[in-house]
């Protein structure tokens, strides 16, 4: 199991949590997203090391930026 771990711009609500959860879940190979709305944190874990770049297109899908 690959973990890595993003921070995360823009999320306010329940709604950005949601979006941002759906989209990056998306990603082959993803099995869990957890994201922490008061720090921006997500947590990205799968069968394999997820790429970042895709993580950011995830995340931009969504209507936000990864910001580290």
């Amino acid at each position: 199991m690959y973990e890595s771990f993003y921070t995360v711009a823009g999320m306010t609500c329940g709604h950005c949590v949601s979006s941002v959860t759906e989209e990056v879940g998306k990603i082959d190979g993803v099995t869990s997203v957890q994201v922490d709305l008061p720090t921006g944190g997500v947590t990205v874990a799968g069968t394999r090391e997820p790429d970042a770049a895709e993580v950011a297109v995830a995340v931009e899908e969504a209507g936000y930026t990864v910001t580290a």
